[in-house]
């Protein structure tokens, strides 16, 4: 393995050769969009945890108008913690050629979280259950499914990573809902996905909610020298900051 790699959210090292840093929450959701709670909760509940870093990425889309408002409430809670805390919101790749869904001001933003929940096909964006269908009718392989997922999640983080520093959500979590194993990556896509993150300085986070990636994505990921980063993807601020599936990584 490489020499460890300093986290560009928590500020400790996160590297290629040294354990997760659980000190960092790198996805957590608010009352904004997904979440339950405001800011200020939320960042009680991760300096009770015992964090040293949060990043908020709520969802976030062309028709969102509560940017400001989320980006100043973080920004006021910056003064009342000594928790690192970013800015971020979660948007969809929704074409095959990255595209992505953006909100119309990204100035307020330090991160953008890429998210693929639905396969770009063509004109179409299927979710897990017609990709299931598709494949049990013929019309789909695992393999093609597996192509178009690691392209489009490509894609999208070259986009991305032009506006403001990216990450990758729940990597590769389609995969797991359509049914599909991830052994059914070559190691061609495995590298293809790797080198992307590289290339753009994509960190990659591992979902404690999501339980994604696999443990085997993840050894892909930290010897291709891929940054990895904890992140709960917490919908309550109860959720922020602890740690299973993580633990047992």
């Amino acid at each position: 393995m490489g020499a460890e790699r300093e986290s560009v959210i928590g500020g400790g090292a996160v590297g290629t050769a040294s354990a997760l840093d659980l000190t960092v929450d790198a996805h957590v959701h608010t009352g904004f969009a997904a979440g339950r709670d405001a800011v200020g909760v939320v960042v009680s509940a991760a300096d009770r945890a015992g964090l040293t870093a949060l990043t908020f990425a709520d969802q976030a889309g062309p028709d969102t108008t509560w940017l400001t408002a989320y980006a100043d409430a973080v920004r006021r809670a910056r003064h009342r913690t000594e928790l690192r805390l970013r800015v971020a919101v979660e948007v969809e790749v929704v074409r095959p050629d990255g595209w992505l869904a953006l909100p119309s001001d990204l100035a307020q933003l330090d991160a953008l979280s890429v998210a693929v929940s639905g396969l770009p096909y063509g004109a179409e964006l299927l979710d897990a259950r017609e990709i299931r269908l598709r494949m049990n009718s013929g019309a789909l392989t695992a393999e093609q499914v597996a192509e178009a997922l690691v392209t489009a999640t490509v894609r999208g983080l070259e986009r991305a990573s032009r506006y403001v520093p990216s990450q990758l959500a729940r990597p590769l979590a389609l995969l797991a809902q359509a049914g599909i194993e991830d052994s059914v990556l070559s190691p061609a896509l495995v590298g293809e996905l790797t080198a992307a993150c590289r290339t753009t300085g994509t960190v990659v986070e591992i979902s404690e909610a999501w339980r994604s990636p696999s443990a085997r994505m993840v050894e892909m990921f930290r010897d291709a020298g891929v940054t990895v980063v904890p992140a709960s993807d917490a919908r309550y601020a109860a959720e922020v900051g602890r740690w299973q599936y993580l633990r047992r990584l």
